[in-house]
């Protein structure tokens, strides 16, 4: 009898525990929520879902004076929507810009199962893109605004403003991605080089495919860019990615749980498309609107010098090249608040610019 009673102890103080540290967590994670929810004054801070090309799509507002101008902020993937922790860099170009930020179609909390069977297409996403533009302009009241794309959406981004230039007042692409196949086969080529004869390694090249992406070649490639130190994460965070994921103020308990039911599948189809392919920027470089571009020296997921080389054939009434040391594909993390001092400079410029 002692025994169970010792065991049932046991059991009733641990439950209680853990109820504990369960009211203290939910407690500090709603406070975080509330202090992250506040509306600057004389700003604005408003999450919805609206209406875009038949579908819901959502986007949150964040600005710090409604008069600034506007900056569309295009998430990369395709369908990796950041909307769990872009606030954290983000918010900090809100007081040079009202940021919008948007999780594309059926990524993110834009996921919808009813659509893991639409064939995605070139046409779908800047119809996507255009629809989002004119409501933001719309709903603020701007003729124009900024686009500034992240990987895929660099090169997304890139497509909108060279087929909808009357919207954008300028452009800014962050891992400028200019060419999806030619990017895979420089990074194989890349990959040689540092193998140097590392059989471990040539296997993994083995098993990448430029040509026609699979799984396999993405978890290869990510293997690589890991081992030699150019993965997305390399330099880690310049802030801390936990607290920013408890405190995230648009993620409810439900989103978190449908975030790991998304079936991502018609993404991978889409990788391995002619549409993908279609975005490609060659022999597409003239930009009516000012062009810029923001990339890491170690970035080898969108090729820094492939970027770079594409930058000088760019013809712009305005272009500037930034090029943030020791980065690899995840600048905006490692470095938010580099990249962050840079939109800021962008910013001041294209105020000059205006006038």
């Amino acid at each position: 009898m002692k025994k169970k009673y010792k065991i049932w102890n046991i059991l009733k103080w641990t439950g209680f525990g853990v109820l504990v540290l369960a009211a203290v967590f939910f407690l500090v994670r709603a406070i975080g929520k509330a202090i992250y929810s506040k509306t600057p004054d004389g700003g604005i801070n408003e999450s919805m879902y609206i209406d875009i090309n038949g579908t819901k799509q959502w986007i949150n507002i964040y600005g710090k004076d409604v008069e600034h101008p506007v900056l569309l902020y295009l998430h990369g993937g395709p369908g990796s929507s950041t909307s769990d922790i872009d606030y954290a860099f983000t918010r900090k170009w809100a007081d040079v810009y009202t940021v919008v930020t948007w999780d594309q179609r059926n990524c993110g909390k834009s996921y919808d199962k009813e659509q893991k069977d639409i064939v995605l297409t070139r046409e779908l996403f800047l119809t996507d893109g255009k629809e989002v533009t004119e409501f933001i302009l719309d709903y603020l009241s701007k003729e124009k605004l900024t686009i500034l794309g992240h990987s895929w959406g660099s090169i997304f981004g890139a497509n909108l403003v060279l087929e909808y230039p009357e919207y954008y007042e300028c452009f800014i692409g962050a891992g400028q991605l200019v060419d999806y196949m030619e990017n895979e086969e420089e990074f194989r080529q890349q990959a040689l080089l540092w193998a140097e004869g590392d059989e471990e390694t040539l296997k993994l090249i083995d098993q990448l495919t430029p040509d026609h992406v699979t799984m396999e070649h993405f978890a290869a490639r990510n293997e690589i860019m890991k081992k030699y130190g150019y993965d997305m994460m390399a330099n880690g965070s310049d802030y801390n990615l936990v607290s920013t994921i408890i405190f995230n103020p648009n993620y409810s308990l439900t989103d978190w749980l449908d975030y790991f039911k998304r079936d991502m599948g018609v993404y991978l189809d889409f990788f391995a498309s002619k549409e993908f392919a279609s975005f490609s920027l060659k022999g597409r470089t003239d930009y009516q609107i000012p062009f810029y571009n923001i990339n890491g020296d170690k970035d080898y997921q969108t090729n820094y010098l492939l970027a770079q080389e594409y930058f000088e054939q760019v013809n712009a009434p305005y272009k500037q090249l930034y090029c943030m040391k020791n980065m690899t594909h995840g600048l905006l993390e490692s470095d938010s608040e580099g990249f962050s001092k840079i939109i800021h400079q962008i910013a001041e410029k294209e105020k000059q610019n205006k006038h």
